[in-house]
């Protein structure tokens, strides 16, 4: 296991003003005291401040970010769509703008979005050129809801996407993309929907489609479309899913298929918004949980990768406990035992809740890939 971790961090990107009202929603008169939008810089704050001073800090290596060009920003997404962004977000005034009912972009938010995909391509770029074999990018927001033309979910580009196509831009033959943020990663999904190069793999809730924005619903059955048939692959876990659930869809679904594709990197979308304490999530995943996740994808690509691997920030919004579920991730990414005591976590996990969503994506994926794999 790697016993050094770059994390790539742009302090640019908590610049990204979000603004307030009732969660997500707009503010309600009802209401005294309107809350923070749950994408908002605390959260990020919080997790660089515990990685700085957890247990894990002597085996972090800090590195600086950078922001994207237009012409980087346009391998996954449309020129028409970038421009947009940048006209939006350039506008004078300091009214925010609404991508979509979730997502907002306010004056200043340009240079800030470009900071999240720059660091995201600093982190992939440092770990092909030898300069660390695992690189996790600290950045905000999230990006893998992010379509080629379609902002959703607070994500506005498509951080994991713009590694994974870097990857292949620089000749590796086969790249992996894990995401176990709990929202779908359909942003992923569509940018490589046709192609069987990436492999994307989502564990997430079942949540369906959630309208325009977002009209992949996430189950198995969506496996790819032409060459890229069987390459995309979904499990869908039932609310309150919990530890076991995770580990057993990455351990039954994940590995084994990965093992199949043989990658050459593996590019992680490292939501916890699955913690027992989000309340996008309700997925009762403890610090155990993420620190179990992060062992089996850090043991996993030092057998099929030499440890290349490249981890981008997702969701987590509550924003004390996913602070400390990142650190938990990491831990397992070093191979480390869990040294950070879980502080809040009493949610059972004495009954598997995940078997039936497992087997519905295994008997999906089973004509494309051999029997043994799975």
């Amino acid at each position: 296991m790697n016993d050094r971790i770059h994390v790539f961090w742009d302090a640019r990107v908590l610049d990204h003003d979000t603004g307030s009202g009732f969660w997500e929603a707009a503010p309600s008169a009802l209401l005294a005291e309107p809350e923070l939008h749950p994408e908002s810089a605390p959260r990020l704050r919080n997790m660089k401040a515990v990685l700085e001073r957890g247990p894990v800090a002597d085996a972090l290596v800090w590195r600086p970010g950078r922001l994207a060009t237009e012409a980087e920003l346009t391998t996954v997404h449309s020129p028409s769509y970038v421009r947009e962004v940048r006209e939006l977000a350039e506008r004078g005034g300091t009214r925010r703008h609404w991508l979509t009912s979730t997502t907002t972009v306010a004056p200043g938010s340009w240079e800030p979005l470009l900071a999240a995909a720059g660091t995201a391509l600093a982190a992939v770029d440092a770990v092909l050129d030898g300069t660390c074999r695992t690189a996790y990018a600290l950045v905000r927001p999230p990006g893998h809801h992010a379509q080629p033309e379609q902002a959703d979910g607070y994500c506005v580009f498509g951080h994991a996407a713009l590694a994974a196509q870097r990857a292949r831009e620089r000749d590796v033959e086969r790249v992996a993309v894990v995401d176990w943020d709990v929202h779908h990663g359909n942003g992923t999904q569509e940018c490589f929907y046709d192609r069987s190069d990436v492999l994307t793999v989502s564990l997430h809730m079942a949540h369906g489609a959630w309208g325009a924005s977002h009209p992949q619903t996430g189950g198995p059955e969506e496996l790819g479309r032409g060459a890229g048939l069987g390459h995309n692959i979904n499990v869908e876990l039932p609310v309150g899913a919990g530890d076991r659930a995770y580990a057993d869809a990455f351990e039954r679904v994940v590995a084994p298929v990965l093992r199949a594709f043989r990658p050459g990197l593996i590019v992680a979308a490292s939501g916890q918004d699955a913690s027992a304490f989000d309340a996008n999530g309700r997925h009762n995943v403890t610090m155990a949980g993420f620190h179990r996740l992060g062992t089996l994808l850090g043991r996993l690509a030092e057998e099929l990768t030499g440890g290349r691997l490249v981890l981008t920030q997702e969701g987590g919004y509550a924003r004390s406990y996913a602070a400390y579920c990142l650190h938990a991730t990491v831990e397992g990414l070093l191979g480390r035992p869990a040294a950070l005591a879980d502080p809040i976590a009493y949610v059972p996990d004495d009954i598997h809740r995940g078997d039936t969503a497992i087997e519905r994506t295994r008997a999906a994926l089973a004509p494309h890939w051999p029997t043994a794999a799975l």
